[in-house]
């Protein structure tokens, strides 16, 4: 076991472990995190392979929890939350059902995945972009292209562009290394591929905080299939979240006005929903 890079934003009382997203790092919690620590000991962390966070082949699901106990054993406090964003967030709903009994509540943020192999028509696609692109190295000018796309979305360029720094590694005549790298990117990719997401929602053993986005991503030109996949999607999502509401009593869903770059976009908005489902600290 490895313990993992962690940013311990501070705060009083029950703990947290903050998530991040597939090829992203803690810095995206920079601006969600210090609105926790009213009532909460706050905690971000580097998944494997990502940020300042070392890899050990293979990039598993198994190993990924592994290190999150052994970085909360070092802090001491092996019963905090899991609140996690995008592949986050399947991690948070993983790690909760991993530790009946110790874990309190898990909050899992539009962390869904695309659903079951051949179940939405372009999934498939955009699974093979993202596996093209692992591990890329891009140009001197990676952070501030990502900081000025992310402007059309309403994030502050000087937030968009610390969180892009923080997911990638600078390398000698000023690239950058986007991470994970290709073995681990393809190795974490194999292992959200075989998770069968809503099965292992249905079998969450604490209260659970499902929080879906609904603002929509805006179009992209030669892009119109990615848009009718995206609202076959928002229809599916919404039967399996409403069966998953109605069958587990203490699965609560709630919707975000933001994309799914909800950390960066609504920082304010995240927190708020986080703190009202967990309520205030006995």
């Amino acid at each position: 076991m490895t313990s993992l890079h962690v940013h311990d934003h501070g705060g009083e009382g029950p703990p947290l472990v903050l998530l991040h997203g597939a090829g992203r790092s803690l810095g995206d919690w920079e601006a969600v995190g210090p609105l926790l620590t009213a009532e909460h000991r706050v905690l971000a962390v580097d998944l494997p392979a990502h940020g300042r966070s070392a890899y050990r082949a293979p990039w598993t699901f198994e190993t990924v929890l592994r290190d999150i106990e052994a970085t909360l054993d070092t802090y001491g406090v092996p019963d905090a939350i899991p609140v996690g964003h995008s592949l986050g967030g399947m991690i948070a709903a993983l790690y909760a059902d991993a530790h009946p009994g110790t874990t309190p509540a898990a909050v899992n943020l539009d962390g869904f995945w695309w659903g079951r192999p051949g179940q939405y028509p372009g999934a498939e696609r955009v699974k093979e972009m993202a596996r093209a692109a692992a591990g890329a190295v891009v140009p001197a000018a990676y952070p501030r292209q990502q900081a000025e796309y992310a402007g059309q979305f309403g994030i502050p360029y000087e937030r968009a562009e610390a969180a892009a720094r923080g997911a990638v590694r600078e390398l000698p005549g000023g690239q950058w290394q986007t991470l994970p790298e290709r073995a681990a990117a393809l190795e974490m990719y194999d292992a959200m591929d075989g998770l069968d997401v809503f099965a292992l929602l249905h079998r969450v053993p604490c209260p659970q905080l499902l929080v879906r986005a609904r603002r929509p991503q805006p179009s992209m030109p030669g892009m119109e299939w990615f848009d009718e996949l995206l609202e076959a999607y928002a229809k599916g999502l919404d039967q399996e979240l409403a069966r998953l509401a109605d069958e587990r009593p203490t699965a609560t869903v709630e919707d975000i006005d933001a994309t799914h770059a909800m950390l960066l976009e609504e920082p304010a908005a995240v927190a708020a929903l986080v703190r009202r489902f967990l309520g205030p600290p006995a």
